[in-house]
């Protein structure tokens, strides 16, 4: 595997690995976050296998006195298409453009952190030691590594803010801002069952509960719900579902496939469940999780929206997701970032997070960093709604959470 060196500072130095293979097991296994299931390595090898929306992956490894002590993986989009990440409201501005000259919102974009989950540099950069210059020397790379391909706009994805700290001084003075991510939705699980769950939800959530457990148990037995450790021979049927979810998503940066599916399968570190619902022998819902330490993600869903809404197929599936993760000794489990009026009823807390951005080049810059902020504001403040108001404040002076909302423009349930 070629492996080059980009940039130095002192006793730093970065390399660049082309793929996870390149990366050794064992420092991945030391670094990466014990209990966040989309940090395993299994997961980047199942993208990576996989058409998932980026043209090239990436790794750069930072090195102290020639010893590994940090990684922050890569992805290369070459095509971004802007009407594809951008909020409705965006998308209709856009609208002419795409149809008249598609290329204009073709951008080219390096993603830092993780494509499909929260962002970290694995195993941190400490609190500004030496100066600052472990996060000078990776920030310095990246940009290096964006502008020897054509890259022009760079992000740091989805990083909470502390995670975001260490690179502060070394970001601001390489011209990059921040702006509001849509945060993750994660529920703490210190209960003993699921009926001590249940039981533990405000009045109204538990009501509804209970409620539509009583409505999909009425539906049986033509529906039933399994927990699955092979679904192989279920990938054509959940891609249908899935793409009923996507058709009604709002934005689309990655879009699972085939290969990442049936690539995807449990490992050192990783346990890997389908939630499946039938309808007779016909799948109608599933609810991809993954599970790691103490730690599960429910990753990817997909739903027959001929049935969803009657047999609250949604619903159903996170609660059967829930009581797994509860068997499999887990401690929380994040639902990602959507849907968060019923999923804030399931009982999640909101998981605050930023992205920082740049452009290689003056101009754009210093456009999107006039353009973003406000957009990506008002669409974060639509997402959540009447919730607004839940999301912590993000450090910094000045810095304040959306305002409250009276009401989200979007549907309460992606049912």
């Amino acid at each position: 595997m070629r492996r080059t060196g980009v940039e130095e500072d002192g006793a730093y130095r970065v390399e660049v690995l082309p793929g996870i293979d390149a990366v050794p097991e064992a420092l991945w296994r030391a670094l990466a976050p014990a209990d966040d299931p989309m940090w395993s390595r299994a997961v980047f090898a199942a993208m990576e296998r996989a058409a998932i929306g980026p043209d090239a992956y990436a790794y750069l490894v930072v090195r102290h006195a020639g010893r590994p002590v940090a990684v922050l993986p890569l992805s290369v989009f070459r095509g971004l298409r802007a009407d594809r990440i951008v909020g409705p409201r965006e998308r209709r501005l856009l609208a002419p453009v795409s149809l008249v000259a598609p290329r204009l919102l073709r951008v080219p974009t390096l993603f830092c952190g993780h494509l499909l989950g929260q962002g970290h540099v694995l195993g941190g950069l400490g609190a500004r030691a030496d100066g600052g210059a472990p996060a000078r020397v990776l920030v310095a790379s990246v940009l290096e590594y964006a502008r020897a391909r054509r890259l022009g706009t760079v992000v740091f994805k989805d990083f909470a803010p502390d995670e975001l700290a260490p690179l502060a001084d070394a970001l601001r003075d390489a011209g990059f801002f921040s702006v509001p991510a849509m945060p993750d939705t994660e529920l703490a699980l210190p209960h003993g069952s699921f009926d001590d769950y249940v039981a533990a939800l405000p009045a109204k959530p538990r009501r509804n509960a209970r409620a539509k457990l009583r409505r999909f148990a009425a539906h049986r037995p033509a529906l039933r719900i399994e927990v699955l450790d092979d679904f192989a021979h279920l990938v054509p049927a959940m891609l249908g579902l899935y793409r009923q979810v996507m058709d009604r998503a709002d934005q689309a940066l990655d879009e699972l496939d085939a290969a990442f599916l049936t690539a995807l399968r449990p490992a050192p570190g990783l346990r890997v469940r389908l939630v499946a619902c039938f309808e007779g022998e016909r799948l109608v819902a599933f609810l991809l999780c993954l599970f790691s330490g103490t730690g599960a993600t429910g990753a990817r869903i997909g739903l027959d929206y001929a049935l969803a809404h009657d047999a609250h197929l949604w619903h159903n599936v996170h609660y059967a997701a829930i009581r797994l993760a509860l068997a499999e000794g887990c401690r929380h489990i994040r639902f990602a970032q959507t849907a968060y009026v019923p999923k804030v009823e399931l009982g999640c807390g909101l998981v605050a997070q930023r992205h920082a951005m740049t452009h290689v080049r003056p101009l754009p810059r210093a456009l999107l960093r006039r353009l973003l902020p406000p957009a990506l504001g008002a669409a974060l403040t639509d997402a959540l709604g009447p919730h607004a108001d839940r999301l912590p404040a993000p450090p910094g002076p000045g810095a304040t959470p959306p305002p409250p909302h009276p009401e989200s423009r979007r549907a309460p349930c992606p049912e």
